[in-house]
């Protein structure tokens, strides 16, 4: 989580943010968009989300709660495939460390699909069963971008939503463990993001 966190948080300042601010005046308009887009997903379909072991038993008793929650899983799931859509049509490099970052961040949004699933009472079947359903909204999302006309809108949007992702989710969840591993996770999927970048270069992949 903690490498993931990093990675993901470097890739959408240093990589995306750059981008999506260019795609024009209503780029930063729309990277808030993309921001607040899951935070109102997270604040009324899953209240109770967040990443890590689901905790929270007592408000997964309902059955309901854990549809709700996969609903709100779903979202963030169909904006990484966006991201990784989005950011092969601006350039490989891009995509490639969206997609690393996205992978990073597909760890421990499978485990928290699959706790909620267990914590709700459907047990190993009804874990594979939504983390089936987060794969199929991922790639959805990647195959939503049919018209390369819409990067302009979709990479700012993807840009919030990763930035989300990174800054309110699972920095937070870093930050409740004390520990200089964590930390230094955290630094290390940092200094991957920006290596990476110039590896890419450096192979030629534009």
């Amino acid at each position: 989580m903690g490498l993931g966190a990093g990675f993901m948080l470097a890739t959408s300042l240093v990589h995306m943010l750059p981008v999506a601010v260019g795609a024009g005046d209503r780029g930063p308009l729309l990277i808030l968009a993309g921001y607040f887009l899951v935070h109102f997903f997270e604040h009324t379909v899953a209240p109770h989300f967040h990443f890590g072991e689901e905790t929270h038993e007592h408000a997964m008793d309902a059955p309901s709660a854990s549809w709700t929650a996969l609903a709100g899983l779903s979202v963030h799931a169909f904006f990484d495939g966006l991201s990784i859509a989005s950011g092969l049509a601006v350039s490989r490099s891009l995509g490639v460390l969206v997609f690393v970052a996205i992978l990073l961040h597909k760890l421990p949004e499978g485990f928290t699909v699959a706790s909620i699933a267990m914590a709700s009472g459907q047990g190993r079947r009804g874990a594979l069963r939504s983390s089936l359903v987060l794969a199929a909204a991922t790639l959805f999302g990647a195959l939503s971008l049919v018209d390369p006309a819409w990067v302009g809108v979709a990479l700012p949007l993807s840009t919030g939503v990763t930035l989300y992702v990174a800054a309110s989710d699972l920095i937070p969840e870093v930050n409740a463990i004390r520990s200089f591993r964590m930390a230094a996770a955290v630094f290390a999927g940092v200094a991957l993001s920006l290596l990476g970048a110039r590896l890419l270069e450096a192979a030629g992949l534009h």
